[in-house]
Parts: C-alpha cells; sequence; structure tokens
C-alpha cells in the first residue's frame, strides 16, 4: 500500500507541476503580447531578428475549436515543457511562417482528444504579430520509428503525439495531424 500511496502521490505532483507551469506560461504569454502590441506600434520594421528562444518560454497560443483545446505553446519538447503544454520542435518554423510549424504535445494530457480530429477541422495559432486560421488537411498514424515530419516550402503546421491515446506504457506509434493556412491576420495594429 506505501508502494502505491507514493506512486499515486508521484503522479499527482506531476500533474500539478504541470498546471502550474501551463499557468505561468499563460500569464507569460499575456505579458509577452502587451510587450508585443508596445513594440509594433513603436517601429514599423518588416524584419527584426529573432532573439534565442529558451526552452520552456512560451511562443504561440493553439486554439483548436472541435476538441475544446486552449493552450499555451512552449519552446522544446523535453519532460518538463511537455508536462507545461505542447512544445514547439526548436529548430522548425513557427505557426504562420513559411516552413514546416512542428509541434508536440502528451497524449494523456494536453491532446488526450486529439484522435478526435479530422480533415477539415479547424486550427488557431496566435504566434508574434501573427494570427492564422488553419485547416486540417492530414491525420495519420504512423510507427514510432518511421520518419513523420519532413521540410515545407510553404507554411504548414504538423501536431504529434504518442498513438494510440489511451494505450498503457510506451505507445508504438504516432499521430499526424498536417494543416494548411487558410486565413492570416495580425493581431495587433500600429497607429
Amino acid at each position: 500500500m506505501a508502494a502505491g500511496v507514493f506512486l499515486l502521490s508521484f503522479a499527482g505532483c506531476r500533474y500539478a507541476m504541470g498546471a502550474v507551469k501551463a499557468d505561468q506560461a499563460r500569464e507569460a504569454w499575456d505579458e509577452a503580447s502587451a510587450r508585443e502590441a508596445v513594440a509594433l506600434g513603436r517601429s514599423f520594421a518588416a524584419h527584426r531578428e529573432r532573439a534565442p528562444i529558451a526552452n520552456g518560454a512560451p511562443v504561440a497560443h493553439l486554439v483548436i475549436p472541435r476538441i475544446g483545446l486552449d493552450e499555451i505553446v512552449l519552446e522544446g519538447v523535453d519532460g518538463d515543457d511537455l508536462n507545461g503544454g505542447p512544445g514547439h520542435v526548436p529548430g522548425t518554423a513557427f505557426p504562420g511562417e513559411r516552413g514546416n510549424a512542428v509541434v508536440s504535445a502528451h497524449r494523456d494530457r494536453h491532446f488526450a482528444r486529439f484522435g478526435e480530429l479530422g480533415a477539415g477541422d479547424t486550427i488557431v495559432t496566435e504566434s508574434g504579430a501573427r494570427r492564422d486560421t488553419w485547416v486540417v488537411v492530414s491525420v495519420r498514424v504512423v510507427d514510432k520509428r518511421a520518419p513523420a515530419i519532413f521540410r515545407a516550402a510553404d507554411a504548414t503546421l504538423t501536431l504529434t503525439t504518442c498513438w494510440p491515446i489511451r494505450y498503457v506504457g510506451s505507445a508504438p506509434e504516432r499521430l499526424i495531424v498536417t494543416a494548411r493556412p487558410i486565413r492570416a491576420s495580425s493581431r495587433h495594429r500600429a497607429h
């Protein structure tokens, strides 16, 4: 019984730490959004250098209405980052930029209802000053060792999680959802 209590306590603590990290990420996102609005108001520069982003920093807001998902995406995909929210795979594009933006999350936490997605469902992302609406163009399951993430010339959003969702242990497959942009707009307008 002591071992069972210990394991339940450990799991509960991990979930609680993840919830705290998710709350901190949402607060940091809101603060960063306010700073972004001020910066955009002061500068009309078309392009600016992006500073390196630390693992665990909030980089995007991800909303999937069909499954009731509303999460802040953190930079990185290590255990602590994925415990706090979906993780942006470093080195891939950010949502709305040219290239493939890849976001991954745990199947038992943030992407628990991911299996309900289908072609035609919409996804909304905010990253920097961009707000993009995407449409899911493919949902596929691949072996966990199969190459599944590829470079793209156009803006592409790829969301991944382990599969099957309710599998106990290390899942043998990955669920890959690919989306294309259908609408983009500036989140803030300079005056």
